[in-house]
């Protein structure tokens, strides 16, 4: 998968296969084996081309990763103190790697923050909500 991964291109096992073996020595038929269990398995998906097959990975790594993060922490029986465990584990650039991502997916702080003029308090003097006679009923 990494070779796939790395690519971001529908690739041939005979791709993989040189690849590899820039590495370590490796027969064709242990990667076909292996890019069809991928397939089977539903992590790639094929097209014919020719004689052979291109693969192309259904998801990104991200994605993959993410998923076994969640599946980690579903299974635990006390998830905050997996994330506390895991959090404690996390190198210096892992923690602000995470504190970008939160910020990324956190409301903007200025738009929710209390008191703001963009989200009025319930009751405050010179709310513009609606009198309780204005309110449209259904069917007039």
């Amino acid at each position: 998968m990494t070779r796939v991964w790395q690519w971001n291109r529908p690739v041939t096992v005979r791709e993989v296969l040189e690849d590899l073996q820039q590495e370590r020595s490796i027969a064709y038929t242990t990667v076909m084996t292996v890019m069809d269990n991928l397939h089977q398995k539903g992590w790639v998906r094929r097209e014919v081309d020719g004689r052979a097959y291109r693969y192309t990975a259904v998801s990104t790594r991200a994605a993959y990763s993410a998923a076994l993060m969640n599946e980690a922490w579903s299974l635990s029986d006390n998830p905050a103190a997996a994330l506390v465990a895991f959090f404690g584990m996390m190198s210096a650039e892992q923690r602000e790697a995470l504190q970008d991502a939160v910020r990324m997916v956190s409301p903007n702080p200025a738009e929710s923050a209390p008191g703001n003029p963009a989200e009025p308090t319930a009751g405050a003097a010179g709310d513009d909500a609606p009198a309780d006679d204005a309110t449209p009923e259904s069917g007039r």
